[in-house]
């Protein structure tokens, strides 16, 4: 079905399984969603980017629902989110994946170190490469050119658990926030947050 934006107003948690199977289009490429990450707002979910308030960058996360919020992540590559919630209370699921169903050219062209087409949007910056989906979308509607974004006629089947790389409070099974559609080649593979090694004691 097109996209109905009353059912992105509710939170993320909500809105991430209904993403599962969705159909994403920009500049010439069609993605399925196969994974994607819910995250809440200030003062709610320690992994999220809103956690600490609203700031220049996450300004979008806190705009209307039904816009792409996107960011710098280690200062190299561009993710991508759908934002949630009512205006104002900051909410977004991440897309961490996809298989390309239309443009495998373009798809490929964009990403030419990729080993298989079942890897060409498998990540969250393989992903946005794949669309050329960059962060000059960054507060785009998604319902207007060039995206376009059509929900599948009935819920998937999914999976859930711990979000990929989250460390700290934010973690862990307090927050299986990650839902991604079992079988999936393009599904990217589960890395928990790096945990910090204890120095020997050598006194």
């Amino acid at each position: 079905m097109t996209l109905e934006r009353g059912i992105l107003a509710r939170p993320a948690v909500e809105v991430a399984p209904l993403l599962l199977g969705a159909l994403l289009g920009r500049a010439g490429v069609l993605l399925r969603i196969t994974e994607v990450e819910a995250y809440l707002g200030e003062g709610v979910d320690p992994g999220s980017h809103a956690f600490r308030g609203r700031t220049r960058r996450n300004a979008s996360m806190f705009g209307p629902h039904g816009h792409v919020y996107a960011y710098f992540s280690y200062g190299m590559h561009v993710c991508a989110n759908v934002v949630c919630s009512p205006e104002g209370e900051a909410s977004a699921v991440l897309l961490r994946a996809g298989e390309i169903v239309a443009g495998l050219p373009e798809a490929r062209m964009r990403r030419p170190t990729s080993r298989s087409d079942r890897d060409l949007a498998r990540g969250p910056a393989r992903l946005t490469l794949a669309l050329g989906l960059g962060l000059g979308d960054d507060g785009a509607d998604l319902e207007l050119a060039p995206f376009t974004l059509t929900l599948p006629e009935h819920p998937v089947p999914f999976r859930s658990g711990p979000r990929t790389g989250v460390g700290g409070a934010g973690g862990g099974a307090d927050y299986p926030w990650r839902f991604w559609i079992p079988g999936e080649a393009s599904v990217s593979p589960y890395r928990p947050h790096p945990k910090l090694t204890a120095v020997p004691d050598s006194r």
